[in-house]
C-alpha cells in the first residue's frame, strides 16, 4: 500500500544547512541567484514546478491560488522527521495536511472556510473503491422537489435532478449524525465535479473547476460557444474521478490528524508548542474572491458563503496587521527551533511585495528569518484561461519567506 511519497529531493539535511541546500540547488544546468536584502539571502531558482507532475494522484483536486504538493514536501523532508506535527493554518483544498500525512507525518489543518475541511478530510481517512460503489448504489437518485431553474444554464434537467437528490441525500445523512468516510469522499468528489470545462464535470463547457461563474456569465459562455447542456450521469462520474484519485493507493491511517474550521489568528484547540513545521499561503489581499468563486460548492454543502468571514483585505496595511496577529499565535503554537515557511505571491502587477510585509509583520515576534525562496515559474492553462501571460502581469512568482521559531 502507497504510504509515504517518495522523495522528490534525495537527499536530507538539518535546519542549519537548509539555506546552503537552496543556494547550491540546481535544475537543468540553471543555478540559485542570491541577492542580500534586508539582511537577509533573497534566492531566485526555479525550485518546483518542473516536478510538478510527479505528485500523489490524491492531490488531483482544484482550488483557486493553491500551491503544488513539491513545496510542502520540499520543506517537510527538509526540516522534519516522521511523526513531527506539521500544520497549515490557511488549508485550502489540503496540499499541506494531504502531503505531511503521505510522508508520515502528523497533521493540523486549519481554515476559517468549512468547506476546506470536506475537501480535505475524506483523503486523510483510509479509502476503498468497493465501499464507495456500494455506498453510491445505495443512494436514492429519484428527486421530485423544487429545482432552481438558473442552474439549468449548467446543467442538464436529469443531471441537476442526480446532484440534488446527492445533496439532499448528503446533507440528511449529516443531520442525522450518519455521515461516514465513503459519504464524506463522495460529497467530496461530487464538489469538485461540479463545473469544469471537461466530459469528466457534471456540467456543460464552463470556467476551470476552480473558479464557479455566475449564472448570467454562464448564459453568456453557452451562447458564444452554441452549446446546450449535455446529460450527464453524475455516480458514474464520481467513480471515475474516485479511481483517478486512488490510482496511487490511500493515505494508511498511521498517523494523527485534525482539522478545525477557524481563524488562524485563533488557535486555542491547539497546545502550546505542538507544531513542528508550518508550511502555509495567505490569501494575497483581495486578488482572490473566495466565497465568490465557490459559491456553487457553498450550496451544495448547505453554506451561506456570505456567512463565511474569510480575510480579504485591499490596504497593504491592514493584510500586514493581519498577518501579525496571526504570527503572534504562529509564535504560541510551534515549539522552539521549530520553522514556518510561507508563500506568498507577486501582486498588482509587482508594485506590492507581500514578503516585505510578511518580514516587518514578524517584527517583535519570536521568529529569526533565514531566507526568502523566489520560485520562478511559468504559467498554468488555468491563468492562461484569463489572459494572464508570462512574465507580463499577474502572480509571476511565488515567494516564500522560510524562518526559524526562537
Amino acid at each position: 500500500m502507497y504510504a509515504i511519497q517518495q522523495n522528490l529531493y534525495e537527499e536530507e539535511c538539518d535546519t542549519e544547512s537548509v539555506v546552503d541546500q537552496l543556494v547550491d540547488f540546481t535544475f537543468n544546468g540553471q543555478t540559485t541567484h542570491v541577492e542580500e536584502r534586508r539582511g537577509i539571502p533573497f534566492l531566485w531558482n526555479e525550485f518546483w514546478t518542473a516536478r510538478q507532475r510527479q505528485s500523489h494522484k490524491i492531490h488531483e483536486i482544484s482550488y483557486r491560488a493553491c500551491f503544488k504538493a513539491q513545496l510542502p514536501e520540499f520543506f517537510i523532508n527538509k526540516l522534519t522527521d516522521q511523526g513531527d506535527v506539521v500544520y497549515d493554518p490557511f488549508m485550502g483544498r489540503g496540499t499541506t495536511p494531504i502531503q505531511a500525512a503521505l510522508m508520515g507525518r502528523d497533521v493540523l489543518g486549519v481554515d476559517i472556510n468549512p468547506l476546506s475541511i470536506a475537501l480535505t478530510e475524506p483523503r486523510l481517512i483510509p479509502q476503498n473503491l468497493p465501499s464507495i460503489k456500494i455506498r453510491l448504489k445505495e443512494v436514492d437518485w429519484s428527486y421530485g422537489g423544487e429545482m432552481d431553474q438558473d442552474l439549468l444554464v449548467f446543467y442538464h434537467p436529469e443531471t441537476l435532478k442526480q446532484i440534488y437528490a446527492l445533496r439532499r441525500w448528503l446533507l440528511m445523512r449529516e443531520k442525522a449524525g450518519k455521515l461516514d468516510a465513503a459519504d464524506k469522499w463522495i460529497r467530496m468528489i461530487a464538489l469538485n465535479r461540479l463545473t469544469g470545462h471537461s466530459p469528466g464535470f457534471f456540467s456543460v463547457y464552463t470556467m476551470p473547476p476552480n473558479q464557479a461563474v455566475t449564472v448570467a456569465a454562464q448564459e453568456k459562455i453557452n451562447e458564444k460557444r452554441g452549446q446546450i447542456p449535455p446529460q450527464k450521469d453524475v455516480p458514474s462520474l464520481i467513480l471515475k474521478k474516485s479511481r483517478s484519485l486512488l490510482k496511487d493507493g490511500h493515505i494508511v491511517d498511521n498517523r494523527s490528524y485534525a482539522l478545525l474550521a477557524a481563524s488562524a489568528d485563533s488557535t486555542p484547540e491547539i497546545n502550546t508548542g505542538a507544531v513542528d513545521l508550518v508550511v502555509t499561503s495567505p490569501p494575497f489581499l483581495d486578488v482572490v474572491q473566495y466565497a465568490t468563486d465557490n459559491w456553487l460548492r457553498c450550496w451544495f454543502l448547505g453554506i451561506d458563503p456570505a456567512s463565511v468571514p474569510i480575510a480579504i483585505h485591499k490596504k497593504p496595511d491592514e493584510w500586514a496587521d493581519f498577518t501579525h496577529q496571526v504570527f503572534k499565535e504562529l509564535g504560541r503554537v510551534v515549539r522552539p527551533g521549530g520553522h514556518v515557511a510561507f508563500e506568498v505571491g507577486e501582486v498588482r502587477n509587482g508594485s506590492v511585495e507581500l514578503e516585505s510585509l510578511v518580514l516587518e509583520a514578524i517584527g517583535g515576534l519570536p521568529f529569526s528569518p533565514l531566507c526568502v525562496v523566489v520560485n520562478s515559474q511559468e504559467f498554468t492553462k488555468t491563468s492562461n484561461c484569463w489572459g494572464v501571460k508570462n512574465n507580463s502581469r499577474g502572480t509571476n512568482t511565488n515567494r516564500i519567506v522560510l524562518m526559524r521559531r526562537q
